[in-house]
């Protein structure tokens, strides 16, 4: 009769669940956005509470520090790209309209002005998409705040819930799944944002250095690309490069590229990631990398959290497959029944 409960409630939670998704679709990646957080977050509360603090007080302050930490990520870049799009575009226009490319005996022109037009317009339409997203963005970080907080608040209501459902004999595998989602998220919020912090600052001395018109900005999508495991800022480094050898300024292209891949590109890994190495979730770069690109593709910007988690998850499931003993063969070929 237990079995049959456990079974029944099992299947509810997970019917439950699905119909939560459908109808909370238009916020659902808010809602993860605040699991994964308030995942992250748990152990500060934590702390709060065992000095001293009242459990909502320490929910409150807690909860607090999600907001700011949601509002710095992605107040920096919006403001920038409304505030500073016409710089951009002026750093765009710098570019010729043809590129002259001579190998050999050789010559062609590459027209380069419908790919400069065509990034202006993207970045127009972003500035104004950003700006008439604002209203709905503030609703989504209300909502945010608000789960970061309840969930914070009950944090064992979940775990109960779930332990109540599977059986008593089974709980090591839900134990070992949330110790893997504790390290990937941890990995993918604490290691990836010291890695963006410290690149922006890095990157902000080297653009502003080297003479480049809105260094904040630039540096603001270098921490970004940070996010980006294999390629990272290396990217914008590479572009900038490429820019200034096509405006003819071969001494900052060449500067750009060997104090920016240094500098920007391998300092914030070689020194922020060697120091916080014990944080990472034991997966690999290319498995992180399929679970990123995956996870844009598939669910948005959510999926830079949520891609590299499931990868994560999956080997932590194989894992404990081949852990599983595996039925030994007789001397005449059959397997041993177990006993």
């Amino acid at each position: 009769m237990g079995i049959n409960r456990q079974r029944l409630l099992g299947v509810l939670l997970v019917l439950t669940a699905t119909l939560a998704a459908v109808v909370l679709a238009e916020v659902l990646r808010t809602v993860v956005f605040a699991v994964t957080v308030a995942y992250v977050l748990y152990p500060v509360r934590k702390q709060l509470v065992g000095h001293g603090l009242s459990r909502r007080i320490a929910c409150a302050a807690t909860t607090a520090v999600a907001f700011l930490g949601a509002t710095l990520l992605v107040a920096p870049l919006l403001y920038a790209l409304y505030r500073r799009r016409s710089q951009l575009i002026a750093i765009l226009r710098q570019i010729p309209d043809a590129v002259p490319i001579s190998v050999g005996g050789f010559q062609t022109t590459v027209e380069v002005a419908p790919y400069v037009a065509a990034a202006e317009t993207f970045i127009r339409d972003v500035a104004l998409g950003v700006a008439g997203a604002a209203p709905v963005l503030v609703l989504q970080l209300i909502v945010f705040t608000f789960l970061v907080y309840g969930i914070l608040y009950r944090p064992g209501a979940v775990g109960t819930a779930l332990f109540g459902v599977v059986p008593a004999t089974y709980h090591d595998i839900p134990t070992r799944l949330h110790e893997r989602t504790r390290r990937t998220l941890y990995s993918i919020y604490v290691l990836q944002a010291a890695t963006a912090a410290g690149t922006f600052v890095l990157a902000l001395g080297v653009f502003w250095t080297l003479g480049y018109g809105s260094p904040v900005l630039l540096a603001v999508i270098a921490g970004i690309l940070q996010f980006i495991p294999v390629l990272g800022p290396s990217v914008l480094v590479v572009a900038l490069g490429a820019g200034d050898a096509l405006v003819g300024e071969t001494g900052r292209a060449v500067a750009v590229l060997v104090i920016g891949i240094v500098v920007i590109g391998f300092v914030p890994d070689a020194v922020i990631r060697t120091q916080l190495a014990d944080w990472t979730g034991k997966i690999s770069p290319g498995l992180y990398f399929v679970g990123f690109v995956g996870g844009i593709l598939t669910l948005g910007a959510i999926g830079v959290i949520v891609g590299p988690l499931v990868v994560s998850l999956l080997l932590e499931v194989i894992e404990m497959l081949s852990e599983t003993d595996a039925p030994t063969e007789s001397a005449d070929g059959t397997a041993d029944a177990a006993e």
